[in-house]
């Protein structure tokens, strides 16, 4: 599938920070290797995956060497099966040396978020629901997670506190209420959305009566889902949240709601297993 990138400015400056880490005052190995050398290498999926995170590969070497040049095999959000290989790189030894481990952090953390976001998307197929990321992201790295996460398959929740309004259980105290909290959302940006999680019918119902957009259902159990959708009758668009799991998601999605926004998605990522080898160096 075909997902619209982050800003280039924004993948430029992931990666930047990441050499800067990593490179600090010169890589001290690669040293060794004689200037002119000059290398080709594959990497190579050792799992079954979807792509993702090319641009930020690209991005790793293109910093270190404008010279290096990547050609790729298969493409972001492309399923690939143990065994593939994904790009061939051609440049100066020292450059794919010292760029190695920066690309494939970024293509095994993004990969690992994009499969995993798949086999979500998977497990809900034909019900209509979308499946959502959250807030829970890697500190500084959301936009590119966000990107993982509909190369998956997935869709996007709000991209931060600026851009949508999620009235939680403390605004709700803060504020005086449900119905209060809504309105002075209304009132403060008309048009912005607004969703409220509750933690049972009653608190449903006055998020509806107060206009709210979407209804998220904190961390209900497959019964009161059900009641819930059932209750709603459609007044509201409702949204699951709340220790969602891939054994579980397939029975919340059939009780008739409209999205499922999961934090594991971007929280609990394990980086897939990709790996880089020399094969010509001259």
């Amino acid at each position: 599938m075909t997902a619209a990138l982050p800003a280039r400015e924004a993948i430029r400056a992931d990666v930047a920070r990441a050499l800067e880490e990593d490179v600090g005052s010169g890589d001290l190995t690669t040293a060794l290797v004689p200037a002119s050398a000059v290398a080709e290498a594959e990497v190579v999926a050792r799992e079954e995956a979807v792509l993702c995170g090319a641009a930020w590969l690209e991005e790793a070497f293109r910093q270190l060497d404008g010279t290096v040049e990547v050609r790729w095999l298969r493409a972001d959000g492309d399923r690939v099966a143990p065994g593939t290989a994904l790009c061939r790189v051609r440049g100066p030894a020292r450059a794919l040396l010292t760029g190695e481990r920066t690309a494939l952090n970024f293509l095994q953390l993004l990969a690992g978020t994009a499969t995993e976001v798949r086999r979500f998307a998977d497990a809900v197929a034909g019900t209509g629901v979308e499946i959502l990321d959250t807030r829970k992201t890697v500190p500084g790295l959301r936009a590119a997670q966000r990107y993982a996460v509909r190369c998956g398959g997935g869709s996007n929740h709000r991209g931060g506190l600026y851009d949508a309004y999620l009235i939680k259980e403390n605004h709700i105290q803060a504020c005086g209420g449900i119905a209060r909290a809504v309105a002075l959302a209304r009132a403060r940006a008309a048009g912005t959305p607004v969703t409220v999680e509750v933690e049972g019918l009653e608190q449903m119902e006055a998020a509806i009566a107060g206009g709210a957009d979407v209804v998220l259902l904190d961390n209900f159990d497959p019964a009161g889902v059900r009641a819930a959708v059932d209750q709603a009758a459609g007044r509201a668009a409702l949204e699951v949240s709340g220790s969602v799991d891939l054994a579980g998601v397939r029975e919340l999605a059939a009780a008739g709601v409209d999205r499922i926004s999961v934090g594991a998605l971007t929280k609990h990522v394990r980086a897939l297993d990709l790996s880089m080898r020399f094969t010509r160096t001259a």
